[in-house]
């Protein structure tokens, strides 16, 4: 299987793995393409032999990253151009209905997050999870135990979601 075949056969899990990352579908369809373009332009970097599917996802979360940083810069040089007082709450259009898990899931700080995602939905295994997220094995071990401890204690905790 070729490169670019084997790419397009990821999409899927790049896809669920930016819904985590970003929370919002559109802002995930955003960040795949922006992590394929960024892919397909560096593939004649990519070692054979080693793993694709890491390496995407490294390409995406690193996106995700860059994005949010800057993100942050635009929001510090938005609020030093208005005053406070011109710029009012945004307005709530809606509210999704989301599982017990899925919201507890987002309460999770976002580096236990990032973890129990890439080893628990994804199914990487530690060492490429680690590889991923440019930290050792044993860290991403640590953070995919705290995030199963938080959140089993904040699932014993919440009472069941209302329909």
């Amino acid at each position: 299987m070729d490169l670019r075949r084997a790419l397009i056969a990821l999409l899927p899990e790049l896809r669920g793995f930016a819904r985590f990352l970003a929370r919002q579908a559109s802002e995930a369809d955003d960040l795949v393409q922006e992590a394929v373009v960024r892919g397909l332009a560096a593939l004649p970097q990519f070692q054979p032999g080693t793993n694709l599917r890491a390496w995407m996802f490294t390409i995406l979360r690193n996106a995700f990253y860059e994005q949010q940083r800057r993100r942050k810069t635009e929001d510090r040089a938005l609020a030093q151009s208005f005053d406070e007082s011109e710029v009012g709450a945004p307005a709530q259009d809606g509210h999704l209905d989301l599982s017990d898990l899925h919201r507890q899931l987002f309460t999770l700080p976002p580096l236990l997050r990032e973890a129990l995602v890439l080893v628990g939905a994804q199914g990487l295994s530690y060492e490429a999870a680690a590889v991923i997220c440019d930290v050792p094995v044993g860290t991403i071990k640590a953070r995919v135990s705290r995030a199963r401890t938080q959140l089993s204690a904040s699932m014993q905790r919440s009472p069941p979601a209302e329909k």
